[in-house]
């Protein structure tokens, strides 16, 4: 399961039609306001698409129809809100087209749903609690939002705050091999091909790179708030998918579910634009003590799971 920036083709299983940004089918439009019961956190690039697919399938989960609802970033990240405001704008709009593709009516429900969740006043608690209102009774409500794992220490409180109880999911990649797949998606959204090495050395400084993979920072600020959080190797999702979701069961409480698609890679990256050994080469060298910092925080075994 690699993640990465191009989605992979639509697969039907179990006379639903699967892809990333479906998520939970159940809709209750009489559901009332509710808090999240968990949050699945991330650094970029480690998988977390891939697990809101499967826990999607799952009648004990509910996610909403946009995924991330992107709430404590915007509120404790004041660089976010410019593009947490594109993700608002669009989401609800390739929703729409996407029913219109698969000629697939939209409930109107669901319809008056997404109108109303992206417009008046936005990002505050009765928004967020609204967010999940049509989880049915009996599923969880969870949030997909990776970003929230570079909250500031006030964010991490102030999800703590309104969320005692949550239980938190945390997706780990090696940070060279995150680095580098990031780095990848994004020459491609800018439409760039670095042409010398020294080009390909001064995109590996570029310290958007580092933004989400700040382990040493973000893991202790997250374990301090919730000890028993549960941590998820990138490499265990490739090598064990079926120990991953035993573990993810575990932790949020819910029962077992036959997930399709397991194996399935989410995002993949396409072939192309590999950095030259000199530049990953110096990748290693300046996030080594971001691999030192798993290793003492999270010990040895964990640490060889990274990839």
């Amino acid at each position: 399961m690699i993640s990465g920036d191009e989605p992979t083709d639509e697969v039907v299983a179990e006379g639903r039609i699967l892809t990333t940004l479906t998520v939970s089918p159940a809709f209750d439009p009489d559901g009332q306001p509710r808090k999240p019961g968990a949050l699945c956190i991330g650094a970029q690039k480690a998988g977390t698409s891939w697990l809101a697919q499967m826990l999607g399938q799952h009648a004990q989960v509910w996610i909403p129809p946009f995924k991330e609802v992107q709430y404590f970033n915007h509120l404790h990240i004041p660089e976010h809100r410019r593009w947490i405001a594109w993700h608002y704008r669009n989401k609800p709009q390739e929703i729409r087209d996407r029913h219109v593709k698969r000629g697939v009516p939209m409930q109107p429900e669901l319809d008056a749903y997404l109108t109303s969740v992206t417009g008046g006043k936005m990002f505050h608690n009765q928004w967020y609690k609204r967010v999940f209102a049509p989880a049915p009774a009996d599923a969880m409500p969870m949030d997909f939002t990776p970003e929230y794992s570079g909250l500031p220490e006030e964010g991490v409180a102030a999800v703590k705050a309104l969320l005692p109880k949550a239980r938190v999911i945390y997706l780990l990649r090696h940070p060279v091999d995150r680095a580098i797949s990031q780095l990848r998606m994004n020459l491609r959204r800018e439409k760039r091909v670095p042409k010398t090495v020294e080009d390909w050395l001064a995109e590996v400084r570029n310290p958007v790179l580092d933004e989400r993979g700040d382990y040493a920072t973000y893991l202790p600020r997250w374990l301090g708030h919730y000890p028993d959080m549960l941590v998820i190797p990138f490499g265990r999702i490739a090598r064990a998918p079926h120990e991953v979701m035993d573990a993810v069961e575990a932790h949020l409480g819910i029962g077992p579910c036959f997930y399709a698609n397991l194996t399935q890679k989410v995002f993949a990256n396409p072939a192309g634009l590999e950095p030259p050994p000199e530049a990953v080469a110096a990748l290693h060298e300046r996030l080594a003590p971001q691999v030192e910092a798993v290793r003492a925080i999270l010990g040895e075994e964990f640490a060889a799971e990274l990839r």
